[in-house]
């Protein structure tokens, strides 16, 4: 029973870091098309996407049963529930990666408004946060996650950069309607890679949680 019980887990454990791997993927893709310039590197994200949705179907699946057949109590109770709410934010981060291939679809077809080197720079703390968090799940390392809640912080400042220089050339050309309408797709696009960051935020705090039972979401502090 126990060997079927620990099967079980690494089971879970191999389907969510799988799921992880093609988030990353799904954003470099998109990231790349992007500064490409590169339609059909759009189409790949739309694919990835398939196989994230299916693999949350399984992992929600294997949770459920887990919890039926096995009644886990302390850790392992709440590895299980940890483990559906990281389900969802990875789901949700296909969401995002998608969101970004439409918008780029949309930027390219357009005149270009600016340089892509921070949202370049954000993608790439992101898919490092993604990869970091399941990482640090997997292993139990709490050290790791809280490190990625500081990486959120600095996606959230290139956010806020990228916002400010597009904003402020938007108001420069009122009566550039394609120029405004790329800038609002760039905006949209950092927006998205804020919300991937937010995404493995939650990840990171659900490791801190599983580990040491602190729950630091909401400004909670971890000691």
């Amino acid at each position: 029973m126990e060997r079927q019980f620990d099967t079980q887990l690494d089971e879970i454990r191999g389907l969510i870091l799988s799921m992880g791997g093609l988030v990353e993927k799904a954003l470099e893709d998109a990231i790349r098309a992007l500064i490409q310039r590169d339609q059909e590197r759009f189409e790949k994200v739309h694919q990835i996407e398939d196989k994230i949705n299916e693999d949350h179907v399984r992992v929600d699946t294997l949770c459920l049963a887990f919890l039926a057949k096995q009644g886990p109590v302390a850790r392992d109770l709440r590895f299980i529930v940890s483990v559906i709410k990281i389900n969802s934010d990875l789901e949700r981060m296909g969401d995002q990666c998608v969101n970004i291939a439409y918008t780029g679809k949309d930027y390219l077809g357009r005149q270009p408004v600016a340089q892509l080197q921070d949202i370049d720079t954000m993608s790439v703390i992101v898919r490092g946060m993604v990869k970091d968090s399941l990482d640090s799940f997997v292993r139990g390392d709490v050290e790791k996650a809280q490190e990625i809640l500081r990486l959120d912080d600095e996606v959230d400042a290139l956010k806020a950069k990228v916002f400010n220089e597009l904003m402020a050339f938007v108001k420069a050309h009122p009566s550039h309607a394609e120029q405004i309408e790329g800038a609002l797709d760039l905006i949209l696009i950092a927006r998205n890679l804020e919300r991937l960051g937010d995404h493995a935020t939650n990840i990171a705090e659900d490791v801190i949680f599983v580990f040491t039972g602190k729950d630091v979401r909401h400004g909670g502090k971890y000691s």
